[in-house]
């Protein structure tokens, strides 16, 4: 699927799954004056999110590619065009690859016959994909990780339009949020990583250890449902701090650090805007890193292969959230503030719901739900407390007009460094607050959250001494020079 033709699929669902649609099918009649105050904030995010789609077919047009990782699994190496994304052959990860492949374009059914491929895995991955690029041009290729999600869409995808509901409230494109999720934990609430990452968007516990302590609610992270909010404020946040979702992803992914040298690289190199100085440094960690791995470390830190490839990959699974948002018939999800704690069993029985349909909307119920927290089911029960379903309601007023001049914020990256800046968003933070309402909560809780970290985190001495360095700069030009021959002598080499 070009991307031309994915701008065009995204712009049509998200006419079809806004907040005013979703509105529209709650069981609380909207009134019309608060639907109409949110429309501003639809209408800005989807320009930003059109505009990223801009710049990846500039930078990364292969991006629809990493959507085929998900749909095929595991054993298996894809192939794909890096000048469209379509997908090109389909290998078995052990076997024999002239016999097994599958081949989605006839014409090239023959490019290995008569072969010796190397035994090395590694080694026959990139000597096939040198054999597809006289013929179709640069390929991208990758390991297959469909039962990362298939399992989890057939038993969560259902709860897909809630959870974008919960998205669009915070300013940011359902597809966008789910595409997150999906890379990162399957949509799995249960996922947990080898770094001791949780839950949907993978909060790193310490983090949301620390985010658990801010908020004034029980937050049970492995519940999809209650990560959710928190996933889409912050992204909504470092989405507003860049002016686009395309840095914002891969910040919650690297750290915005590794980020801000990016972008300070990317500047050096020409970059007139915040997504070309991204990708013009994104590309020259990635190219530095592949000539020379280490020498170069501290022109781009820690920001590694799979950042680079980080926020391509989510606009490329957009594909597979539409996908599943369609073929699985989708389920209301209602959410209940507990006052006080009840069994797994109580809340079974009282719901009229085996224990395992119970789970599947509270994945981190093990024996109770805690007092001050929140229970998820296909009903309303008002014996379980309060109706805190936010997405079930339109925005108020108060709460649509925060957001809206929130996410127009116009105020390059660097500033977000200086303490000075603090007030702005420590005047945001009271204003929705003073809301009162659930989504207000979790921005303000959010705003905390990252005024805390852009103080204690070290990132703004650390970005200035990059900025100012005379030695970084130094060694920034001669990887630059070292980069320009690489790429001459690989474009002289692809030629013979």
């Amino acid at each position: 699927m070009r991307a031309a033709a994915a701008l065009t699929l995204v712009t049509i669902f998200l006419c079809h799954h806004s907040p005013l649609r979703l509105a529209a099918q709650a069981a609380v009649p909207a009134r019309r004056g608060e639907v109409a105050a949110f429309l501003p904030v639809q209408e800005h995010v989807r320009a930003r999110m059109q505009g990223d789609l801009t710049a990846l077919e500039s930078y990364r047009p292969e991006f629809p590619f990493w959507r085929h990782i998900f749909t095929v699994p595991d054993g298996s190496i894809v192939y794909g065009s890096a000048v469209d994304g379509r997908l090109l052959a389909t290998f078995p990860a052990e076997g024999d690859w002239q016999r097994d492949g599958a081949w989605e374009i006839p014409a090239l059914k023959n490019l290995l016959d008569g072969r010796m491929l190397a035994r090395d895995l590694a080694e026959r991955r990139d000597e096939v994909a040198r054999l597809f690029e006289p013929e179709v041009g640069r390929v991208v290729h990758n390991l297959t990780r469909g039962l990362f999600l298939l399992p989890n869409e057939r038993r969560y995808g259902a709860f897909l339009d809630e959870w974008g509901a919960i998205y669009e409230r915070f300013g940011v494109p359902a597809d966008v949020g789910l595409a997150q999720a999906l890379v990162e934990s399957g949509l799995n609430g249960s996922a947990r990583s080898e770094a001791r990452a949780i839950g949907f968007c993978q909060w790193l516990l310490p983090n949301w250890n620390y985010l658990k302590r801010l908020s004034p609610v029980v937050l049970e992270g492995y519940n999809q449902t209650t990560q959710a909010p928190y996933c889409a404020a912050y992204l909504s946040i470092l989405a507003t701090k860049y002016g686009s979702f395309i840095p914002a992803l891969s910040e919650h992914h690297a750290g915005g650090t590794n980020i801000g040298r990016a972008l300070i690289n990317g500047g050096r190199l020409g970059g007139t805007s915040t997504r070309d100085s991204y990708f013009l440094g994104s590309d020259f960690a990635r190219d530095l890193r592949l000539m020379s791995p280490g020498t170069y470390r501290d022109v781009y830190g820690s920001y590694g292969p799979r950042s680079i490839r980080y926020a391509e990959m989510v606009f490329g699974n957009i594909a597979n959230v539409d996908r599943i948002r369609t073929e699985v018939p989708q389920m209301r999800v209602y959410a209940m503030r507990m006052p006080r704690t009840q069994t797994l069993t109580a809340i079974a029985s009282r719901a009229r719901l085996s224990a395992d349909e119970v789970r599947r909307y509270n994945p981190a119920l093990s024996r109770s739900v805690p007092a001050n927290a929140t229970l998820y089911l296909p009903k309303y029960i008002a014996a379980f407390g309060q109706d805190i379903a936010f997405w079930h309601r339109p925005p108020t007023r108060a709460y649509a007009a925060a957001l809206d001049e929130f996410v127009r914020l116009d105020v390059p990256p660097d500033d977000w460094d200086n303490p000075n800046f603090d007030k702005v968003l420590e005047g945001f933070r009271a204003r929705f607050t003073a809301t009162k309402t659930e989504e207000g909560t979790v921005m303000a809780t959010m705003l905390a959250y990252v005024l805390q970290g852009q103080r204690t985190s070290g990132q703004a001495e650390i970005l200035a001494d990059f900025r100012s360095s005379d030695e970084i700069r130094e060694l920034f030009d001669r990887a630059r020079e070292e980069r320009e021959a690489f790429l001459e002598s690989t474009q002289v080499a692809a030629t013979q």
